[in-house]
């Protein structure tokens, strides 16, 4: 049976808890810009992270970048000889990626490879009282645990984006002019010829450092809210990937509009 008033309670407990939630989330953020010093005094803490985050994920990326530019070679080849333009194939491939597809798609397998291994461990330290325990002996546990894990995450994400986008190139390129047979001379000129330096590669290193800070800090905020039990852990791990996804998307549709507004 339908009660209308135990669904307007329902939804105003959802909705306060929800408020609740990122009121917290904000002085989470803040806490850790406050102890980030602490975590960069003890740069081999930030280096591993950035280890951990960047270069145990750097196999599926550049494998995922390569895939990716050989399908846009191969189908950007198909639509620009409709048009007589496969000489514009270096431009479709390279300009899809360092606008786009880099940052995006190199975001969302950040998230789901480095994300939720953050959260994950985060949330099994939270969970076997680890956190606690640094606590009783007066170490600060977003200072040691959290922030380098955060500024691990912001670091090594734009690095990853660039690596994807260098990969997919290389993708085109081996597809294009090595199997197909564009010209080799045509494919790199047009392409430096019509990728900016400012306006294409600057606006795609600033939509990586973006996401990595999103992602990062879902991540560790997922991991150290989380219930202390294993269904916790593992409910933690899938809202850090599905929360990263859908602010990766919504953040590049915001980012872009500001970046074609301004060039136009």
């Amino acid at each position: 049976m339908f009660k209308p008033l135990e669904w307007i309670s329902k939804l105003g407990h959802g909705t306060v808890d929800k408020i609740w939630q990122l009121g917290f989330a904000a002085r989470f953020f803040l806490a850790i810009l406050r102890h980030s010093g602490t975590s960069f005094r003890r740069l081999p803490l930030t280096l591993r992270e950035i280890y951990f985050s960047g270069v145990l994920s750097l196999l599926i990326i550049l494998v995922s970048g390569l895939f990716v530019g050989l399908v846009l070679g191969l189908q950007g080849y198909e639509t620009l000889q409709r048009f007589g333009s496969t000489e514009a194939l270096g431009i479709l491939v390279a300009l899809s990626l360092v606008r786009e597809l880099g940052p995006v798609v190199a975001g969302l397998l950040f998230a789901s490879r480095a994300g939720s291994s953050i959260t994950a461990e985060i949330g099994l330290m939270k969970t076997t009282e680890q956190l606690k325990a640094m606590d009783m002996m007066a170490v600060n546990p977003i200072a040691r645990v959290v922030a380098p894990r955060f500024w691990g995450g912001v670091i090594a994400m734009p690095l990853l984006a660039a690596m994807f986008s260098a990969m997919g190139v290389f993708g085109g390129w081996l597809i294009g002019v090595v199997f197909i047979g564009v010209d080799d001379g045509a494919f790199w000129s047009q392409m430096q010829s019509s990728v900016d330096f400012r306006y294409d590669i600057v606006n795609g290193i600033i939509k990586s450092v973006v996401f990595g800070f999103a992602v990062s800090l879902i991540a560790v905020f997922e991991g150290y809210d989380s219930a202390p039990t294993a269904e916790g852990v593992s409910r933690a791990i899938t809202r850090t990937v599905v929360t990263s996804a859908m602010t990766i998307l919504a953040l590049d549709f915001i980012l872009t509009s500001f970046m074609f507004r301004g060039t136009s």
